[in-house]
C-alpha cells in the first residue's frame, strides 16, 4: 500500500460512522489538480540541468488551496498527492478556511549555492503563478525551505503578476505565501508554531487521561518542528531521554532526561547529535555513557512512556509496530504510521494521537500570517500564541469529544470531525 492509499484508507473508515454520500467521498479522495513541471535551471558553473516540480491542489471547498513546499531528491507525486490530502483534513480539523495542496522540487538543495537556489525558487514560481495567489493557493515553507525562499516566491509573484496584469492590491501580494520573514510580512511566532501547537494538544492529553509528569519522551526528528518541541517539552516538567537526527541519536536511559537546551546548543557546534551527551549542565561524549548512542530504528523501540514521530513518513510499519513499547504514539511527522501498523499499535491498546491534529500548529499561525496580510495588520506574539492554543485546544475537544462517543480510535474521530466539516459544504 502506498502512502496515499494508506491516506484514503483513514478516510473511508471514517466515513463508516457519518452518512456521506458516495460521490462526495470519491470527491474528497481524488486530487482537483495536478500540475507538473520541468524548467532549466543554469548551475554556476554554466551548465543547465533540467528540474521536475510537482504541486497539488487537492480540494478547495471551505478556501484557498493551502500547503507547504519542499525541496528534496525523493519527492514525488505519490508523496505530494498525500501531503495534499493531508491538508485539506489538517485545515478543515483545526476550522481553517483554506483547502489543501502541497508542492516539492526534486531536488538536493545542500547542494545548491544561494543564487543556484534563488533562481531555483524564482523559476519554480514563474511556473506556478497562474495557479497560486491569496484568494487561489497560498504556498509555504516545508521540507528544506525557509523564510528566504518564501521571500523570493513572494517577490517573484509580484514580477509575474505585473506582467500578466493581474490585479491584487500591496496587502494581498504578500497574501500569496506564508511563512516569510517578518520584515517581509511574515507572522511572528510561526518558526515555533508547529512544535507548540504540538505542546498544546499534548497538554490537554495529559489532562484528559489524568497523566501526571515526569513522562519519559523520545522524539525521532531534530529539525525546527522536533527541536523547539523539545525544548518546549524540557521547559515544562518532561524527560525528553531520547533524540535524534538523520544521522543518530542518543538516548539516556536513567529517566534524568537531557537538558535540551544544551543538546541543541551542541548539535548547532558539532552538526550533529550522536555526541551530545548534555545532562545537567555538563555535555559529554555518548559512546562513554550507558545508553548511549542509538539508531533511529532503535529509538522507536524504547520503552518511554510518549514516543513523538517528528520527521519522515511511514517510520512505524507492520515490520516494526509489535516492537513499539510506548504508550502513547504523538505524530508530530505527517504520515509517521502506517494504516497497517495502526491496527497493530491500536490491538496493543497503544494511543495513537494522529499527525492531522498534532502538528496543526504550522498553518493555523500561516492563517494568521495570511489574515495579517490581507488586513493588513500586524499582531503582537502574545496575541498569535492565544489564538493559536485557542484553536489547538478546541480542535482537541471536540475530536475527544467524538472518540468518546463513538468509541473509536483517535485517528477516525480526527477524520470524522474534517467529514463533519466537509460534507456542509455539499452542494452537487
Amino acid at each position: 500500500m502506498n502512502i496515499f492509499e494508506s491516506a484514503l484508507k483513514r478516510l473511508k473508515q471514517a466515513a463508516k460512522y457519518e452518512k456521506i454520500p458516495d460521490w462526495f467521498l470519491t470527491s474528497l479522495s481524488t486530487p482537483e489538480r495536478t500540475i507538473e513541471v520541468s524548467f532549466p535551471l543554469k548551475r554556476d558553473s554554466g551548465n543547465v540541468e533540467l528540474m521536475e516540480g510537482y504541486r497539488v491542489q487537492h480540494n478547495n471547498l471551505l478556501g484557498p488551496y493551502k500547503g507547504g513546499l519542499r525541496f528534496h531528491p525523493n519527492v514525488d507525486m505519490d508523496e505530494v498527492k498525500s501531503l495534499a490530502f493531508w491538508m485539506m483534513i489538517k485545515n478543515a480539523i483545526v476550522d481553517n478556511p483554506f483547502g489543501g495542496s502541497k508542492g516539492g522540487i526534486v531536488i538536493d538543495p545542500k547542494k545548491l549555492s544561494e543564487k543556484e537556489l534563488e533562481r531555483l525558487t524564482r523559476s519554480f514560481t514563474q511556473m506556478l503563478s497562474p495557479n497560486i495567489g491569496p484568494e487561489i493557493d497560498v504556498p509555504a515553507p516545508d521540507v528544506n525551505t525557509n523564510s528566504k525562499i518564501m521571500d523570493w516566491m513572494a517577490e517573484e509573484f509580484k514580477i509575474q503578476s505585473s506582467k500578466f496584469k493581474i490585479k491584487y492590491n500591496k496587502n494581498e501580494l504578500k497574501a500569496v505565501v506564508t511563512g516569510k520573514s517578518v520584515g517581509n510580512g511574515g507572522s511572528l511566532g510561526r518558526e515555533e508554531a508547529t512544535g507548540l501547537g504540538g505542546f498544546f494538544i499534548l497538554e490537554q492529553l495529559i489532562k484528559s487521561l489524568s497523566l501526571k509528569k515526569p513522562l519519559t519522551v523520545a522524539i525521532q526528528g531534530f529539525g525546527n518542528v522536533g527541536s523547539h518541541l523539545a525544548k518546549i517539552l524540557y521547559q515544562n516538567g518532561f524527560k525528553v531521554v531520547a533524540v535524534s537526527d538523520s544521522r543518530g541519536g542518543i538516548f539516556e536511559n536513567s529517566g534524568v532526561g537531557f537538558n535540551i537546551e544544551l543538546v541543541k546548543k551542541c548539535r548547532e557546534e558539532k552538526g550533529f547529535l550522536a555526541g551530545c551527551y548534555c545532562i545537567g549542565s555538563v555535555c559529554d561524549l555518548a559512546e562513554k555513557k550507558k545508553g548511549g548512542i542509538v539508531s533511529n530504528e532503535q529509538l522507536l523501540e524504547l520503552p518511554v512512556d510518549i514516543l513523538i514521530p517528528a520527521a519522515l513518513e511511514n517510520v512505524v510499519t507492520n515490520k516494526n509496530a509489535s516492537k513499539i513499547k510506548a504508550k502513547i504514539i504523538f505524530e508530530m511527522a505527517n504520515g509517521p504510521v502506517s494504516a497497517e501498523a495502526d491496527e497493530i499499535l491500536n490491538k496493543k491498546g497503544i494511543l495513537v494521537v494522529p499527525d492531522v491534529l498534532c502538528n496543526g500548529g504550522g498553518v493555523i499561525v500561516s492563517y494568521f500570517e495570511w489574515l495579517q496580510n490581507v488586513k493588513g495588520e500586524r499582531w503582537s506574539l502574545e496575541k498569535v500564541n492565544k489564538d493559536l492554543k485557542n484553536k489547538m485546544e478546541h480542535s482537541f475537544e471536540e475530536i475527544w469529544k467524538i472518540y468518546q462517543d463513538r468509541k473509536v480510535d483517535l485517528r477516525t474521530a480526527a477524520y470524522i470531525l474534517a467529514l463533519q466539516r466537509l460534507s456542509q459544504k455539499i452542494n452537487p
